[in-house]
């Protein structure tokens, strides 16, 4: 294998396996290479300037990283951020994806995504970064989570709020007072505030 190859390969398998057109160009590769490697079948591409490799073992939560890589402005929320704490036994079927209300949503083919859109003044609390093989994911807070679960209770369903609650405050340890702060902004907080006091 060429050294081009070979060197475009190892800055894959420095991020995860998966990267960005854009990034591939930043960093110094000519596209020749890429198409070389997607013709050799080493290189696939999985949505639009999106490309990974195909015999890569991918690491922790590779959905919620493919799916923020195309929808930069995206933060990871509701039963995909419980998933990511580990503060459900639901199991996620798409990426759960907060945008501000207004922006475009990008077309997304892979993985399967669902938008949702918050207001302002919700959207931008709560944003926690986290680093999964060299790439930046957003992901609101535990604490914003729940909250965001109450507000969105009538589609994600009021058990699996009512759960993430209990799981949050007895063995995550998440203060009812953060809980609660965010449940003012997101205007839920006389629907926490008893089911909170009868848990604590």
């Amino acid at each position: 294998m060429s050294s081009r190859k070979q060197k475009l390969i190892s800055f894959f398998q420095n991020h995860s396996g998966v990267v960005r057109f854009s990034a591939i160009l930043k960093a110094g590769f000519h596209p020749d290479t890429l198409t070389i490697l997607e013709e050799e079948k080493k290189v696939e591409r999985i949505g639009r300037g999106l490309y990974r490799l195909t015999d890569q073992i991918f690491g922790s939560h590779p959905d919620l990283v493919t799916a923020c890589l195309q929808a930069p402005q995206g933060v990871i929320c509701l039963i995909s951020a419980l998933s990511f704490y580990e503060a459900t036994n639901e199991i996620p079927k798409v990426v759960d994806l907060a945008i501000v209300r207004g922006a475009h949503a990008n077309k997304i083919d892979y993985p399967p995504v669902r938008f949702y859109r918050f207001a302002s003044n919700t959207w931008k609390v709560g944003i926690e970064d986290h680093k999964i093989g060299g790439h930046q994911i957003k992901v609101y807070s535990l604490a914003k989570t729940v909250a965001d679960c109450f507000k969105f209770r009538n589609r994600i369903g009021m058990d699996v709020a009512r759960d993430a609650l209990k799981t949050a405050v007895v063995q995550k340890r998440i203060s009812p007072q953060e809980i609660m702060r965010f449940a003012k902004i997101c205007r839920v907080s006389n629907i926490i505030k008893p089911i909170l006091e009868s848990i604590i």
